[in-house]
């Protein structure tokens, strides 16, 4: 499987919610076990989400909110380690550019630090737990 098929796009929340809802609740919820109650907000509904897709399968997706927070990011372990997380960040970051969301940040787990590093964003303040998982927030200025 390449990256190059993979197809991202903005998924409409409302008409997609459980193909979006399937990834997290895969990733987040059984291979990471957070809790069912901390994984659904009340920010699904204004957030922008985005969606990968790869031969007709999703296999990833994203949130940004409208503060410009990039959040629930979630990748199916099958995919990981192919492209599809970078390309669906870098379609993300253009999203936010077009949008006049100059400053974005996000909420890395600390294994995927380096991930992000990799496309532009710092570590700021120190290592915080959410949902038992130790993270960093990360900015990075894209316009």
């Amino acid at each position: 499987m390449s990256k190059h098929n993979t197809e991202i796009r903005i998924a409409d929340w409302k008409t997609e919610k459980d193909s979006l809802k399937q990834i997290r609740q895969t990733v987040f919820i059984e291979e990471q076990k957070v809790p069912v109650e901390l994984e659904w907000d009340e920010f699904d509904d204004s957030s922008t989400h985005f969606i990968a897709t790869l031969e007709g399968q999703h296999i990833a997706c994203a949130r940004l909110k409208p503060d410009g927070q990039i959040g629930r990011m979630a990748v199916l372990a099958e995919h990981r380690n192919q492209g599809a997380g970078s390309k669906l960040l870098q379609f993300i970051l253009r999203t936010a550019g077009r949008q006049k969301t100059c400053n974005v940040y996000l909420h890395a787990q600390v294994s995927a630090v380096l991930f992000y590093e990799k496309h532009g964003f710092t570590t700021t303040g120190d290592i915080f737990y959410e949902a038992n998982i130790p993270h960093r927030e990360m900015l990075r200025k894209i316009c």
